[in-house]
């Protein structure tokens, strides 16, 4: 079965990024995502088999943060749910990149429902970004 034949729509996003060499760094160097159609202000990704879009849009507005669990997240944000294997080969990829955290990867509502593993982090742009994984895939939308 291909992505095109996922019963799961796939989603399109599209960010600003002030900087498109900075953002191509980051998400096909950093990230690994595979670039795909570009002009001199925009360029495609398969995010997993998603079309994420970085738009070179310079000017950003002031952040905001909401609490959860302890810490202040950063809001709007997007990312991924990856399987648990997967998080901690990504964490430890940005770790070894150098990257900044803006929350370090840890275990978000341990013994509570919709226990997950969580990071957040800012691309070259400002744009926030969270990566999660929860061992129980059910616990995804758990009450």
């Amino acid at each position: 079965m291909t992505v095109l034949d996922s019963p799961i729509p796939r989603f399109h996003l599209a960010v600003p990024v002030d900087d498109l060499d900075a953002a191509r760094a980051f998400y096909g160097g950093t990230l690994g995502l595979r670039q795909g159609r570009s002009s001199d202000t925009w360029v495609d990704w398969d995010l997993h088999g998603h079309q994420f879009v970085t738009h070179l849009a310079p000017g950003r507005s002031e952040r905001v943060h909401n609490p959860v669990d302890g810490h202040d997240v950063p809001v709007p944000h997007f990312g991924l749910v990856l399987t648990v294997p997967r998080f901690q080969e990504l964490a430890q990829r940005l770790r070894d990149a150098g990257t900044a955290f803006v929350i370090e990867p840890y275990l978000r509502f341990a013994g509570e429902p919709g226990e997950q593993w969580t990071m957040f982090l800012l691309d070259p742009a400002g744009n926030a970004l969270e990566f999660k994984a929860f061992a129980d895939d059910a616990q995804v939308f758990a009450v």
